[in-house]
């Protein structure tokens, strides 16, 4: 093995554990609504204003942690990243109120997820690996963080029924700080692009005057409705529907385990298919998979049947639209302009988390927003079509 692929194998397996460890306990949040609202006697709208602010400080905070790790490389931000994410996971396990649970899970968490997930991650990818390789590694890198959703939602629901919820938060801290070293793995240095160069000021006016780059951030809203009222209310919707707790876990875990297989093929395809064109596929399959999932009765194994496809869909959008942006224009500012993209998903997670809890403390049900579900995904699909998949002016006849 040449010192150059061993580097990259190196990088690779630490930003996969990384993504493993920070997404894996992030998915397992959905598990502690039920005993934390039972403990304290709040409606579901408190957890989940709480797992909403998350995510829209999550988004708020991508943009600029990563364009800081584009100037600086991206060993500081996960790093960062990693301390106040477990700092974040202690705290949420001392709330009392729903203030302290805001500023531990929504606050703390959100910015410390800012600097360990996707955006920043997979800008080092994109950096580290040749450009034909580039939707192949993104998809492996996403892969990982699919993995930890399904080897952590087990441990996590058997840390809950060992310690309790609370110190199964101070646990999961304790795990959420190992990224601080894993984060030595990641040798990332800001890459001097071939093209002609660019101020931070430039790159946003390029990019925000080019439709695609909007196109692509709407879409990627849709996704984050769905997959955050998805991850946080279906096993609290599972039990109402007189299903036993561990079905709920269940689905999770499978979501992530076949998430594995769907992000892999997303970047495989990726390499050799239009990825808009992907990205509208898979929108239209997630609006028929939760069309049946809501029609036909319910019962444990059509549950199952609905992680199992939601999961070959779950994060495949994730490697075909930061790939398409890679595309766009180029990998100097990947982190910050994917972290722009990502604000819209988070924006849509803050709306997916929040009017579950919501609407469901208002009418008694989710049926309401599983509707709304299945709108956006047409929307989304109709949304990526026209996105056109070649590089930019500057970069034509340059490779990315």
């Amino acid at each position: 093995m040449s010192l150059v692929r061993r580097a990259s194998f190196w990088l690779m397996l630490g930003a996969s554990l990384i993504l493993a460890l920070s997404l894996g306990t992030r998915h397992g949040f959905g598990l502690f609504l039920s005993p934390m609202s039972d403990d304290f006697g709040w409606g579901r709208g408190v957890f989940a204003f709480a797992i909403a602010l998350q995510n829209l400080i999550w988004g708020i905070a991508q943009p600029f942690t990563g364009a800081l790790a584009d100037r600086f490389g991206a060993q500081r931000a996960i790093i960062v990243g990693g301390l106040l994410y477990a700092v974040g996971l202690v705290l949420m396990g001392l709330s009392d109120s729903p203030l302290s649970l805001s500023l531990s899970a929504g606050l703390l968490i959100g910015i410390g997820l800012s600097g360990t997930s996707f955006s920043v991650i997979l800008g080092v990818v994109g950096r580290a690996v040749p450009v034909e390789k580039r939707s192949m590694a993104m998809g492996i890198a996403a892969a990982a963080g699919s993995f930890g959703q399904f080897a952590m939602l087990p441990g996590t629901l058997g840390l809950i029924g060992w310690l309790g919820w609370s110190a199964a938060l101070v646990a999961l801290g304790m795990m959420v700080a190992l990224i601080v070293p894993l984060a030595a793995m990641v040798k990332d240095r800001p890459q001097v692009s071939q093209g002609p160069q660019q101020t931070l000021g430039e790159a946003l006016r390029e990019a925000c005057s080019h439709s695609g780059f909007w196109l692509l951030a709407l879409g990627f809203f849709v996704c984050g409705f769905q997959v955050v009222f998805i991850g946080v209310h279906l096993p609290a919707y599972l039990v109402d529907q007189h299903l036993p707790a561990i079905v709920g876990t269940t689905v999770l875990a499978l979501v992530g385990l076949f998430n594995v297989f769907g992000t892999y093929v997303a970047g495989w395809l990726g390499g050799r298919r239009s990825k808009p064109r992907l990205l509208s596929a898979l929108y239209l399959a997630r609006g028929v998979v939760i069309t049946l999932f809501i029609s036909v009765p319910l019962t444990v194994w059509t549950a199952y049947a609905f992680g199992i496809a939601m999961g070959l869909l779950w994060l495949s959008t994730v490697p075909l639209t930061n790939g398409t942006v890679a595309t766009m224009f180029g990998v100097r500012n990947l982190s910050m302009l994917g972290g722009i993209v990502f604000l819209f998903h988070q924006l849509g997670s803050f709306l997916g988390g929040w009017l579950g809890g919501y609407l469901y403390d208002h009418t008694g049900s989710y049926d309401l927003v599983w509707q709304i579900s299945i709108l956006l995904s047409v929307l989304a699909a109709a949304l990526n079509w026209p996105v056109r998949e070649q590089p930019v002016a500057r970069l034509q006849g340059v490779q990315a």
